[in-house]
């Protein structure tokens, strides 16, 4: 898998408590973190102008560490997204992000507070998010070489993989949780 795309899916699912005890079982736990998710939007280039929106700019807070991820999804024709760029770096000084920021006239639209807790199992790293203002979600990434499989092979494997630990119900959105935040009308669910 190469380090600038990443291979992920959000759904909400019907019993987190199951996926829990599996992962507990049969994973590895990687941990419990409090994330505090910053989007910007440059005053030249408003991304949250085209729909589906495709490109996020985020900087993360998380344990008392900052990071900068720049987002570029790709939709199929229905507008579905599988995958993205994903471009990320450590940031040293936030008060000199935030300076450049102001400077470049980029400007804060949402912020995603959320609780994460990280599971490793196989290819996957499965992760349980309690979102502020939206629920509790799951992100299933998947962390192991492309190869020759199709990205839409990888994320329908995502999906059975939640319906083999028996979840329950499962929906899912193309959008993720800065838009949900923004545009919550917009939102489209669907049955997995």
């Amino acid at each position: 898998m190469s380090e600038d795309k990443e291979i992920e899916i959000k759904v909400q699912i019907e019993s987190s408590r199951k996926l829990i005890a599996f992962l507990n079982k049969h994973g590895r736990f990687i941990g419990k973190k409090h994330q505090l998710d910053r989007y910007f939007v440059p005053a030249h280039r408003d991304f949250l102008k085209v729909r589906p929106v495709k490109e996020w700019l985020r900087l993360r807070e998380s344990e008392g560490k900052y990071s900068l991820s720049y987002k570029n999804w790709y939709f199929d024709k229905n507008g579905r997204s599988h995958y993205c760029d994903e471009y990320e770096t450590a940031i040293e000084s936030l008060d000199q992000l935030e300076k450049i920021f102001k400077s470049l006239n980029l400007k804060e639209v949402v912020t995603v507070d959320k609780v994460r807790q990280t599971w490793r199992f196989k290819d996957y790293e499965v992760a349980l998010d309690d979102i502020k203002g939206l629920g509790e979600f799951v992100e299933v990434e998947y962390k192991s070489e492309l190869g020759k499989q199709k990205v839409d092979d990888i994320t329908k494997g995502m999906i059975a993989f939640l319906k083999q630990v028996n979840c329950g119900k499962i929906i899912r959105n193309y959008v993720g949780y800065p838009f949900q935040l923004l545009f919550p009308k917009e939102v489209k669910l669907e049955e997995q």
